[in-house]
């Protein structure tokens, strides 16, 4: 049975002042649960209903058996998943390092729902580490996390503060998405660079701008005004992955 005080702290997380300042963040559901557990990151607590609990063979630390309805009131969800996990932060002992690989720049994405579908889209196409902006939406979003269906224990999302230093000392082609860019089927990608994808409304901010070495556009065909930022992100990745 679940304390009070464990319900309290756990219904808390719907609140951005928790969630982003607590070590610790929800994950929600079995497949997501299910991988954590496959995973290297750390638990802090696992609250699970007896018939998951008996669906899973392995040791599951610090678990704890509620009932549906104590499931129920816990979750952040519409409707509650059989599991709620509560896991460590991930630290990164390594600085990112951007040799042989695509780093993806997130600038100002703001929507949960797109952040967590460009990190899901980024992990199907490979992509390792992504670099966002301070006023991008937050990873431990849970929004964010749940809408990854589980890319974030494979993508590192690092908030960089001065990312047109860092990119000042690369030498790797810089690829922007704006609207007059260079058509993506005619851009040559190479295998190491960066992306920068820019906020759903307003684009790439200005300072970042004379970064970019590489403006590149998804040609329109059609009359719809715009593109949602993640369905962007996926067609650049796409023909990016299909030009190496």
């Amino acid at each position: 049975m679940i304390s009070k005080n464990e319900l309290k702290y756990i219904q808390s997380f719907a609140h951005k002042k928790h969630w982003a300042q607590e070590s610790v963040f929800i994950v929600e559901g079995p497949k997501l649960v299910g991988e954590l557990l496959a995973s290297d990151w750390e638990l802090d607590s696992v609250y699970g209903i007896e018939s998951w609990v008996g669906s899973w063979n392995k040791p599951i630390p610090n678990l704890n058996i509620v009932s549906e309805e104590e499931l129920e009131r816990m979750s952040l969800l519409q409707q509650a998943n059989q599991v709620i996990a509560v896991a460590k932060k991930k630290q990164y002992e390594q600085p990112l390092s951007f040799s042989s690989q695509l780093t993806l720049i997130l600038d100002g994405i703001q929507d949960p729902g797109n952040l967590g579908t460009i990190i899901r889209t980024f992990d199907w196409f490979g992509g390792k580490q992504i670099i966002v902006t301070e006023d991008t939406a937050g990873l431990y979003n849970p929004k964010v996390i749940q809408s990854t269906m589980g890319s974030f224990l494979r993508v590192r999302v690092e908030e960089v503060q001065d990312i047109p230093g860092l990119l000042a000392k690369q030498s790797s082609p810089v690829y922007g998405a704006l609207l007059e860019g260079h058509s993506i089927y005619s851009t040559e990608f190479k295998k190491e660079g960066f992306l920068i994808i820019g906020n759903e409304s307003k684009g790439i901010r200005e300072e970042l701008l004379p970064c970019i070495n590489q403006a590149i556009s998804i040609p329109k065909f059609g009359e719809a005004e715009s593109l949602n930022a993640a369905v962007a992100t996926g067609i650049i990745l796409s023909q990016w992955k299909d030009n190496l």
